[in-house]
């Protein structure tokens, strides 16, 4: 009995380090297997606590997400959840993957012709869903960002009663006549091919550069290792074409939102480069009773000087809504 009380004690009286303990974002991957496709995953927190599911965007692995900022997401008191996204990363296809031509549809698009992707963003939030049933998640919250963002909206519209929140950062509601990336940017994003790993490095450094805020001079040896840790995980430039084109034949998303009535919160730089600041502007207008925090600056990229205005964003509404159920009671 006296050994059972110090240990209660030990644990009331030290409980940052027990925090920090529990929020290691140095967690082993595991894989669930979803029929068709095979994601790899990580949970980062306690088993018992509200699930954060993190969607990340076009070609991003779960490594993309700064460990420090899931570990602060953590500390807030959630089960942060990562994973690869079908396509990208250590996720795999259980069959051959789907065929496609991304010059033909890129054409097509340009021509205002419909777009034949192998996948649809619904069905990317189908991996998600999936998942969530795969661990015996009944509900949990959304964290998407830029594409993950577009595929958060979609689970939100397919589990309502599941989702407890949903957050989107630097994402868009895909209608016609929003402002649209500037042609060279866009060159860079659909460049995936690349003879060897140098030149695929040198390409992703190139990316990661446009993609910055002009207000933060980048260190290009920095991106060059950021883009050599992710090519050196996984580097699969036919995956990240077929998204490009799960995106390019995604409608608009307008209809979908006025319909959802899911506690949100979107978040959008003032300096996007890839999608301007009216994408989340209008993203948010299009969501009933959703808060719109716009942070000067900020661009399409998790730049160091922006993770603090970042998680003040976050942090705050995540917390008001960490145990709110009554938007789920209420369908």
């Amino acid at each position: 009995m006296r050994a059972f009380w110090l240990f209660v004690f030990l644990v009331l009286s030290a409980p940052g380090s027990f925090a920090e303990q529990r929020c290691d974002a140095q967690a082993p991957v595991q894989r669930a297997e979803l029929g068709a496709v095979s994601l790899v995953y990580q949970s980062v927190g306690a088993p018992r606590d509200p699930v954060l599911l993190l969607v990340m965007g076009l070609g991003g692995q779960l490594i993309h997400w700064p460990d420090d900022v899931v570990e602060a997401l953590c500390r807030q008191g959630f089960r942060v959840i990562r994973y690869d996204n079908r396509d990208v990363g250590l996720s795999r296809w259980n069959q051959l993957p789907p065929s496609a031509n991304l010059t033909v549809e890129l054409l097509r698009y340009k021509l205002g012709l419909p777009v034949a992707a192998p996948y649809t963003l619904t069905d990317m939030a189908g991996d998600g869903l999936r998942l969530m049933d795969a661990l015996g998640v009944r509900q949990f919250h959304v964290l998407g960002v830029s594409m993950g963002g577009m595929i958060a909206q979609h689970l939100a519209a397919m589990a309502p009663g599941r989702v407890r929140s949903l957050t989107l950062v630097m994402s868009s509601s895909g209608a016609a006549g929003l402002p649209a990336p500037a042609p060279a940017l866009v060159q860079l994003l659909a460049r995936r091919s690349a003879a060897n790993r140098e030149v695929a490095i040198e390409q992703q450094a190139d990316l990661l550069a446009a993609l910055g805020s002009p207000e933060v001079p980048d260190d290009r040896a920095a991106l060059l290792q950021q883009a050599a840790v992710a090519y050196d995980r996984a580097f699969n430039p036919d995956g990240a074409k077929r998204q490009i084109m799960a995106i390019l034949a995604e409608p608009s998303r307008v209809e979908l939102l006025d319909q959802l009535r899911v506690p949100a919160l979107v978040v959008h730089g003032t300096a996007d480069p890839l999608l301007p600041v009216m994408h989340g502007v209008h993203l948010a207008a299009h969501i009933q009773g959703s808060q719109l925090r716009l942070i000067p600056g900020l661009a399409h990229r998790f730049q160091e000087p922006f993770k603090a205005p970042l998680l003040g964003a976050v942090l705050p509404y995540l917390e008001a809504h960490r145990q709110d159920v009554t938007h789920i009671a209420g369908l």
